[in-house]
C-alpha cells in the first residue's frame, strides 16, 4: 500500500449536489482516496433538518464514519474561510472557458477540489474565487462525467502528487 504524505493536504467540496446516491459514492472514493476532509455545501448529502441524510448511507457503506466531514450551508463562505486558510482552491467543470486539463495540472497542497451540481454545475460565484478551474478531456460524444465519477478522476490525478 502507497504512504500518503501528510503534509499535502487534500479536501473537497461539494457544491449542492441533489443525488444523496452521488454523495455516498463521493464519501466512499474520498476514503479510497483518504482525503483529509469532506465538505458538503449548500444542500449535499443533507436532510432538511441541515443534517447527513440518513439515506446517503446505502451508497456510502459506512465510508460517512470514516471520512472527516461538515457541512457547510453556504459554499462560498467556506471558499472564503479556506482561501484565508492559505487552501488552494481548484473547481472541476467543463464547457467553460479558461479551463486547464486536468493531466496537464500540478497541484499547490494544501489543497480543495470543488465538485457541483449535476446539471448547473459550479455557481459562477465559487467559479470567481478559484485558483484554477480543471476540465477532464473528454474523448467521446459526451459532453461530460457523472458528478462522482468526475470526481473519481479529478481526486486520483491529485492524489498521484500526494504519494
Amino acid at each position: 500500500m502507497k504512504k500518503i504524505d501528510s503534509s499535502r493536504s487534500f479536501f473537497v467540496v461539494l457544491d449542492n449536489i441533489r443525488s444523496l446516491e452521488n454523495v455516498g459514492a463521493i464519501f466512499r472514493t474520498a476514503e479510497a482516496l483518504k482525503i483529509n476532509k469532506l465538505y458538503l455545501g449548500g444542500y449535499s448529502g443533507v436532510n432538511q433538518f441541515g443534517e447527513l441524510h440518513p439515506k446517503l448511507q446505502k451508497s456510502a457503506l459506512g465510508a460517512q464514519n470514516l471520512v472527516p466531514f461538515e457541512i457547510f450551508k453556504q459554499t462560498g463562505r467556506l471558499v472564503e474561510k479556506l482561501k484565508k486558510e492559505g487552501v488552494k482552491i481548484v473547481c472541476l467543470e467543463n464547457n467553460i472557458r479558461g479551463t486547464k486539463s486536468i493531466l496537464e495540472f500540478k497541484p499547490v497542497f494544501p489543497l480543495a477540489l470543488i465538485v457541483g451540481h449535476e446539471t448547473r454545475g459550479i455557481s459562477k460565484d465559487i467559479l470567481k474565487k478559484a485558483d484554477v478551474i480543471l476540465e477532464i478531456p473528454m474523448f467521446g460524444r459526451k459532453e461530460s462525467f457523472n458528478v462522482a465519477t468526475a470526481f473519481g478522476i479529478a481526486g486520483f490525478e491529485i492524489n498521484k502528487h500526494r504519494i
